[in-house]
């Protein structure tokens, strides 16, 4: 796991830019950096450089500095530079070895470039089973690849606004090789953010920087400047063989996972997913794996009682992290180790998660993803139960509102289609909040979602749409992107079984009535039955969220004051300054609004970071 970043320019990077660009990325790989550097020719340049590719590593597997990036090949004619974990390579080396090729490491980075070598990008992605991030780059050929695993458990950002291509794993290692005329905040972007808490792909905070959607990757021709974007894969389900089939593709998924030449643990709530993993883990033999909960004290969000409950059963050691009451302290960090405006509360603790358990590991395997294949989020029953009305959308006006609640609420959801509609179940600001705040912003879009087509969605039953579109959207660039943030921040390694592809397309093959239970994910009961007293398929689902109220009135009350005025500065009059102060002032009336009043406080937060970052560097 790493950070990653490079740049394919006419012209020579400065070395500001490059030290800028690597900065960016020491959090995410303490152990070792390294720049590589060339002029256009391909001759090796690491003064003035036009081509060159940056790595900050965190080393998990083959530590030894002879598997440190960027790598090339024998001749140093193919380099890559990597961020990820792929698992259950070995058979595919082999065949490589039968053909004679050397291994020098016993790296899964040095198996994708002999892969690549041996098969090329497009018969190489199919073999990679796990999370990556990388960039290939072939002299011989005079191109560049940069791919994205098909899940998005990894980031990568790009930008082609200075005659050339950028690209690396945060938005703060590419803003340095944006030329300074080109830095401008996306006015898109904001109100995406405001819908959303977050700036779904390929969108980022910055007009002229790209996120690299999941499943894709980019060919970039040296010569011509050409440069394509790709989807290599597409959900689907595919069955095994088997009654069976699912569990055993479950336990290979988590096992796999357990390689490591770093300590290992896991990431233990009282839910099922992460039961689940800590269930099989202890069957497959790893009875010493130290389980880490986050603790809300006092809190009747506190779930690290059940998760107790749960490692005890399986004998599993147990560390309760709490969750800091203040977070004064760090938020200017926190902030800045989310790269660009993203307010899920829920990144908090993570954080701190994060920050308590790298003090004893550098991997941990998580629960993400049983609810995306599964069908547990709550909002998926609610919005199904007006399923009625897909077809139905009603010409009524849009109206500017702060609350976002009762009748309001209402007209907004009927103005849109039934799948847009999908998007207000969600705790991002209303259209009526984000017409209210942005009153001169014309005519904008419901959602920034990506859909799948219509011939796709026209295959799928009304839960699958929904799913099809968190798989899109919600999962790899709200859910995941925190997970990787929170923990890459720390140095530490987060793996996530139930998003192996190869297992998850065995549950999209299921019969719905395996798949989608009452009560949820009953699917893995069969395979947590040392857990069964527990009765966890019958608890209250209880989230991961803060305690707003007294971070709002205490630790960030400072923030509140100009609030109203930065905002409307840093975004080019798009916020309305007294618009911002009259929604505060109606929070301290309608508490309700506590996590829209965060997400303001966090986009202040973050453009004012940003804003010093362009000018700076």
């Amino acid at each position: 796991m790493c950070g990653i970043a490079g740049f394919f320019q006419q012209q020579p990077v400065s070395l500001a830019a490059v030290q800028g660009m690597l900065s960016a990325l020491r959090r995410r790989g303490p152990d070792a950096e390294h720049v590589v550097g060339w002029n256009t020719q391909g001759q090796r340049n690491d003064a003035a450089s036009e081509v060159g590719l940056i790595h900050t590593r965190l080393a998990i597997i083959d530590p030894r500095p002879e598997a440190d990036q960027p790598f090339s090949n024998d001749d140093g004619s193919i380099w890559i530079c990597y961020n990820g974990e792929v698992y259950d390579w070995q058979q595919h080396a082999d065949e490589l070895r039968a053909q004679g090729v050397q291994f020098k490491t016993h790296s899964d980075t040095e198996f994708i470039l002999r892969g690549y070598e041996a098969w090329g990008l497009e018969d190489l992605l199919p073999k990679l089973r796990g999370m990556f991030a990388f960039a290939i780059l072939d002299w011989n050929k005079r191109e560049v690849f940069l791919a994205r695993d098909r899940m998005g458990l990894k980031p990568l950002v790009y930008t082609t606004a200075n005659d050339g291509l950028a690209f690396g794993s945060l938005v703060r290692s590419v803003l340095p090789s944006v030329p300074k005329a080109q830095r401008q905040f996306s006015p898109e972007s904001i109100d995406a953010y405001l819908a959303h808490r977050y700036i779904p792909a390929p969108r980022t905070i910055f007009q002229h920087i790209h996120r690299l959607e999941n499943a894709h990757y980019l060919h970039y021709r040296l010569d011509t400047q050409q440069l394509t974007k790709h989807c290599y894969w597409q959900p689907h389900g595919e069955s095994g063989s088997g009654e069976k089939a699912w569990q055993k593709e479950l336990d290979t998924a988590i096992r796999i996972r357990t390689v490591a030449d770093r300590p290992l643990g896991v990431f233990l709530s009282g839910g099922i997913d992460s039961s689940t993993i800590a269930c099989r883990l202890e069957e497959q033999g790893f009875d010493q794996l130290q389980t880490f909960s986050a603790a809300f004290l006092g809190s009747p969000l506190d779930e690290s009682p059940v998760a107790k409950q749960i490692a005890d059963t399986l004998g599993l050691p147990n560390q309760a992290i709490p969750v800091p009451l203040t977070i004064a302290n760090d938020f200017e960090q926190i902030i800045a180790d989310l790269d660009e405006p993203f307010a899920d509360p829920s990144s908090f603790p993570s954080w701190y998660l994060a920050q308590a358990t790298t003090q004893h590991v550098k991997v941990v395997l998580g629960g993400d993803g049983g609810d995306e294949l599964l069908g547990g989020y709550k909002r998926l029953g609610k919005h199904l139960r007006t399923s009625w009305r897909r077809l139905l959308r009603l010409p009524l006006p849009r109206m500017a509102d702060m609350a976002g609640k009762g009748w309001r609420k209402i007209v907004s959801e009927l103005r849109l289609n039934w799948l847009e509609a999908y998007s207000l179940r969600f705790s991002g600001m209303t259209p009526g909040q984000r017409a209210f705040l942005q009153p001169g912003l014309k005519a904008p879009a419901v959602t920034y979602w990506r859909y799948p087509s219509i011939d796709a969605l026209n295959q799928l039953s009304p839960l699958k749409q929904l799913l099809a579109v968190d798989l899109n959207n919600y999962l790899p660039e709200y859910i995941l992107r925190k997970g990787d943030l929170c923990t890459m921040a720390h140095g530490l390694e987060l793996r996530a079984p139930l998003l192996d592809h190869v297992w998850a397309e065995r549950v999209m093959a299921l019969p719905d009535s395996e798949r989608f239970t009452q009560p949820a994910k009953k699917l893995f009961a069969s395979v947590t039955e040392r857990l069964a007293s527990l009765d966890l398929f019958n608890l209250k689902k209880r989230g991961f969220n803060p305690p707003l109220k007294p971070w709002l009135q205490q630790d960030l009350h400072h923030h509140f004051a100009g609030l109203g005025q930065r905002l409307q500065t840093s975004t080019q009059g798009q916020i309305n300054a007294a618009r911002v102060e009259r929604f505060i002032a109606e929070y301290r009336n309608r508490p309700a609004l506590a996590e829209q009043v965060l997400q303001l406080l966090i986009l202040d937060a973050s453009l004012s970071q940003l804003e010093a970052m362009a000018k700076s560097c």
